[in-house]
């Protein structure tokens, strides 16, 4: 049967009807707004609309839960943030292995962490770290023994924190008997190293109107001349406090408004005067150690999307700045005037010649040893001037940690690769490498090294490695 005029009129009607939705979905899609990695867009909740809106209820701390470990009794010590210097240097002279077995170096031990990059502070035979702890919803300061990662004790306070690419990202700083921690949603707290007991407990929100980073803090805390030094932000650019007391010792103010990035704070000494360097979200500023005065500030460092790196102290009153988000600025090198209170820029680096996304370079010797974003994560050796003298070719670590121990490059990729090659700026020479995490991604957080020990971890493990050389057993004939 022939299909009738009415037939056919409803058929075109529904076939129109159809591509006009077909046409509205389409277009519908297209034109939606899009951002990359920004928090609520990727299925992660928007935790951080939340975490800044005021009032907030007081914090208070718990009480410490006693565990099973016990201190080592190794006496060396990575007291926080890149290590004793805070340069990503091990000043230890314990010699270190230069080639591994096939099994890769000894593990020493295993624990299981929240997700995240918060890496350790040692020392006394104690590893620091701050993990969250999602059931309590707590963040939580975990000390272990360095011996085989058993918990000694642990403590925190209550915090509402949700996954939004991992959850912690700090190190903790060690001052004489005190463990000091920045929180994801910007709690500032004081430990007791032995006990666990809260000393003192500061909401950065509350205090300062600390807005929290897209990614929460990742600020590590800075100990320098016994004051605790932290950039708030917004009613505070930065502030020193007595570690002991929480006592604030002074304030810088923040005319410019700039808010709390993920960067962390570097030491310089230059023209006489002792400066407080950190990259905030509106540039670079410099700020006076004695009383936080704010000597010089550029807006020229174009702080996009986020900043993680931390500045890099050079030679005669230089300094080097580097992200990964820019599209046509990878680094600068900043200069600072003999009376240390003008700053320029003396070099412009593209992203191709050098930008980092979450690492910080290391000054080594005169050369600056770091990971370039651009090509999926290459080591690159430059001059202190910034001039490429080598890079590690295929070897690539995406966005992986590294630092420097008796002269060796120990460099992590991202899904937990361990390589280490010579600290020489000769040239790239890989001595040897191994899978430390099997199914390991996002291995960002910093490393930690005390007595040949390496603390390395990915999104959900931190490990213990003996990197150490064998000593040599004495044979019968020589006893």
């Amino acid at each position: 049967m022939m299909p009738s005029s009415v037939d056919r009129t409803i058929s075109a009607a529904v076939f129109v009807l159809a591509v006009f939705l077909l046409l509205s979905l389409f277009f519908t899609r297209s034109t939606m707004p899009i951002e990359m990695r920004v928090p609520g867009m990727d299925g992660t909740p928007r935790v951080l609309v939340t975490a800044n809106r005021l009032p907030y209820e007081a914090t208070v701390a718990g009480e410490p839960v006693v565990g099973t470990g016990v201190a080592s009794q190794i006496k060396g010590e990575w007291p926080g943030f890149r290590g004793p210097n805070r340069d990503g240097v091990c000043p230890d002279s314990i010699p270190l292995a230069r080639s591994w077995p096939a099994s890769g170096p000894p593990l020493r031990w295993e624990v299981a962490m929240c997700e995240g990059y918060a890496s350790p502070a040692v020392r006394d035979g104690r590893v620091y770290v701050l993990d969250y702890d999602e059931a309590a919803e707590a963040d939580v300061l975990r000390c272990l023994s360095l011996d085989d990662g058993r918990e000694i004790w642990s403590n925190g306070y209550p915090v509402a924190v949700t996954r939004n690419h991992g959850i912690t990202r700090t190190v903790p700083v060690l001052f004489e008997d005190c463990v000091i921690t920045l929180g994801p949603q910007c709690h500032l707290a004081c430990w007791d190293a032995v006990t666990g007991a809260n000393r003192w407990l500061m909401d950065l929100r509350a205090q300062y109107q600390t807005t929290v980073p897209r990614w929460y803090a990742g600020q590590c805390p800075l100990i320098d001349q016994g004051k605790l030094i932290v950039a708030p932000g917004d009613a505070a650019l930065m502030v020193a406090i007595r570690p002991e007391s929480g006592e604030v010792l002074w304030r810088a103010e923040n005319p410019r408004g700039w808010e709390m990035t993920h960067g962390s704070i570097a030491v310089m000494q230059h023209a006489g005067r002792r400066t407080y360097v950190y990259c905030g979200s509106g540039g670079v500023v410099g700020v006076d150690a004695t009383d936080g005065s704010v000597l010089w500030d550029t807006t020229q460092w174009p702080v996009q999307f986020a900043h993680a790196p931390s500045p890099v102290i050079l030679p005669d009153g230089r300094v080097f700045v580097c992200s990964g988000y820019g599209n046509d600025t990878g680094a600068l090198i900043l200069r600072v005037d003999e009376s240390g209170t003008h700053v320029s820029v003396e070099r412009k680096f593209t992203p191709k010649e050098f930008n980092s996304e979450q690492q910080t370079p290391i000054l080594f010797e005169r050369h600056l040893f770091g990971i370039r974003k651009r090509g999926g994560g290459p080591m690159v050796c430059m001059d202190i001037d910034g001039k490429e003298i080598w890079n590690s070719g295929r070897d690539r670590f995406g966005h992986g940690p590294y630092l420097i121990a008796d002269g060796l490059l120990f460099m992590m990729s991202n899904f937990g690769e361990l390589t280490i090659a010579e600290a020489d700026a000769s040239g790239y020479r890989r001595l040897a490498s191994h899978l430390v995490f099997e199914d390991g991604h996002d291995a960002w957080g910093p490393m930690a090294i005390v007595d040949g020990n390496l603390l390395l971890r990915d999104m959900t493990r931190l490990v213990c490695l003996n990197v150490a050389a064998k000593t040599p057993e004495k044979s019968e004939d020589s006893l």
